[in-house]
């Protein structure tokens, strides 16, 4: 699969001037509830209405979703609203229903594209449809395994490709449910620049209060558009309660987020620019979380070193870090000068951390 310009054209065509918005709820949990939810967003930037017909959950006994009954009430959402439709879909017969109750736009889930298997299944049941179709990144930071699902779909003869970006699982407990892991979608726009990338803040977040802050880094980093879950009474969500929105809250988002584009040489380099700052604070961010671990693991070798009764500094050791850490900068084009003022700061921080815990 190469990047081509026409991997665009289904976004392109809709002549938006500002970034795609797909908005829903989590799970359609009632004809009622999905219909006053639309309602609510008709006439605004909205423009594709998003519902859970089939959850894949954690764990059995949750809810899972209403199934193919669902399809009948987004029909209903398309007649009286006039908005387009889309949905998650995890097998083939998912595919075939969605296809004959013509839903818009389908997406695939984390949980299907970590599987080869699963992403043949559903690339063979869509062959050949015009329909728009988004694929999430895999639960894992793995992004051979994210485009090759969509290398999948793209070889079964669909043209109109998407890509949506939800954040990663991870063992370690962050700010985040899933945490964004934004380099990983900065490469993915490097390889596929035409293709279109969605943020999907309520999944990176967990938590309502997050999303406009996610959203905005989004933006600036050139996505194309976000995937935001929205309630009318997010509270009482059957799923994901605390990471929907209300209408109100949703259009307020989008007001403040709202960019448009120019099209003069000024504009073009703020937009370069921006979007290269946004990296560089990315990258500032995780440099910041990755001392903290190292921090927490100069913490546990003073409590080891506290509990022998060991010296703090251990000089043969430092210094056999700063050769190897000289060696691994200079492949990275880093000069010898800055690897060492870097190093000795971090170590002079780790004897204070180790110092604090033995002086305790």
């Amino acid at each position: 699969m190469e990047n081509k310009k026409e991997m665009r054209n289904w976004l392109d065509d809709l002549k938006l001037d500002h970034p795609l918005v797909i908005a829903g709820p989590c799970s359609a949990e009632t004809e009622e509830q999905v219909l006053k939810i639309a309602h609510d967003l008709k006439d605004t930037d909205v423009n594709y209405f998003r519902a859970g017909i089939w959850k894949p959950r954690t764990r059995p006994g949750m809810f899972e979703g209403v199934g193919g009954l669902g399809l009948k009430w987004l029909q209903k959402v398309k007649e009286e609203t006039g908005m387009k439709i889309t949905t998650e879909v995890a097998n083939a017969t998912h595919v075939k229903l969605a296809l004959e109750h013509d839903v818009d736009m389908l997406w695939i889930g984390a949980r299907s594209t970590v599987s080869p298997f699963i992403m043949q299944e559903i690339a063979d049941a869509l062959e050949g449809t015009d329909k728009p179709v988004l694929v999430k990144n895999p639960v894992n930071p793995d992004l051979a395994l994210w485009l090759g699902g969509i290398e999948r779909i793209y070889s079964s003869g669909v043209k109109n490709i998407g890509a949506i970006h939800r954040g990663f699982s991870t063992y370690e407990k962050t700010k985040y449910r899933n945490n964004p892991e934004w380099q990983l979608a900065i490469e993915f726009q490097n390889k596929f620049p035409d293709i279109p990338l969605i943020n999907d803040p309520s999944h990176i977040t967990g938590k309502r209060d997050m999303i406009f802050d996610v959203s905005q880094t989004a933006l600036d980093l050139n996505f194309d558009g976000l995937m935001i879950e929205t309630h009318f009474d997010p509270d009482n969500a059957w799923s994901d309660a605390a990471q929907q929105v209300t209408p109100s809250s949703l259009v307020q988002i989008m007001k403040d987020l709202k960019i448009r584009k120019e099209s003069n040489a000024e504009a073009e380099y703020m937009s370069a620019l921006n979007n290269l700052r946004a990296q560089i604070d990315v990258v500032d961010n995780q440099i910041i979380d990755l001392l903290g671990k190292r921090m927490k693991v100069a913490d546990g070798i003073g409590e080891l070193k506290k509990d022998k009764n060991v010296a703090v500094l251990q000089s043969k050791r430092w210094n056999e870090i700063l050769g190897k850490m000289v060696l691994e900068g200079e492949s990275k084009g880093l000069s010898e000068e800055f690897v060492l003022k870097m190093f000795k700061a971090i170590h002079q921080e780790s004897i204070n951390h180790q110092e604090k815990i033995l002086n305790g």
